[in-house]
C-alpha cells in the first residue's frame, strides 16, 4: 500500500557541451528510478530542447531557461485513479542547435510503497 508522502529521485544531469543535434539519454542505469508521480526537467542550457521518452519521437519542447513540470496525478481520469510514468522509463534530450553551455536537470517525486 503507498504511503502518505512522497520522496524525491535523486537528480539526472546532461551537460548541454555533449549536446550533438541528436537524442541522448538523461535517464542513467536503467531509467527512473521509481514510479514517478511528478516528473520536472529544468533546462538551464543556452539551448532550446526536445524531449522524447522512446529515443525517436519527439514528445515535448523546453526552450532555454524554463522548466517543463508533468504533475500525473493532477491528470488522473476519472478523479481518485492513479496515473504515474512508469519506473524503467528513459528521457532523452537533444539541441538541434549542437552544443550549447549549461546543464539540463531532470527530477522527480515518488510515493514509496
Amino acid at each position: 500500500m503507498p504511503k502518505s508522502f512522497i520522496l524525491p529521485l535523486e537528480v539526472d544531469t546532461i551537460d548541454a557541451t555533449t549536446f550533438t543535434g541528436a537524442l541522448q539519454k538523461v535517464t542513467v542505469l536503467g531509467g527512473i528510478a521509481e514510479t514517478c508521480i511528478i516528473l520536472r526537467i529544468i533546462n538551464d542550457t543556452s539551448e532550446d530542447v526536445e524531449v522524447s521518452y522512446d529515443g525517436f519521437t519527439i514528445n515535448d519542447y523546453i526552450p532555454s531557461g524554463q522548466t517543463l513540470q508533468l504533475d500525473f496525478q493532477a491528470n488522473a481520469q476519472p478523479n481518485a485513479n492513479v496515473a504515474v510514468l512508469k519506473k524503467g522509463t528513459d528521457v532523452w534530450v537533444g539541441s538541434t542547435a549542437g552544443a550549447g553551455t549549461g546543464v539540463l536537470y531532470l527530477t522527480g517525486y515518488y510515493q514509496p510503497e
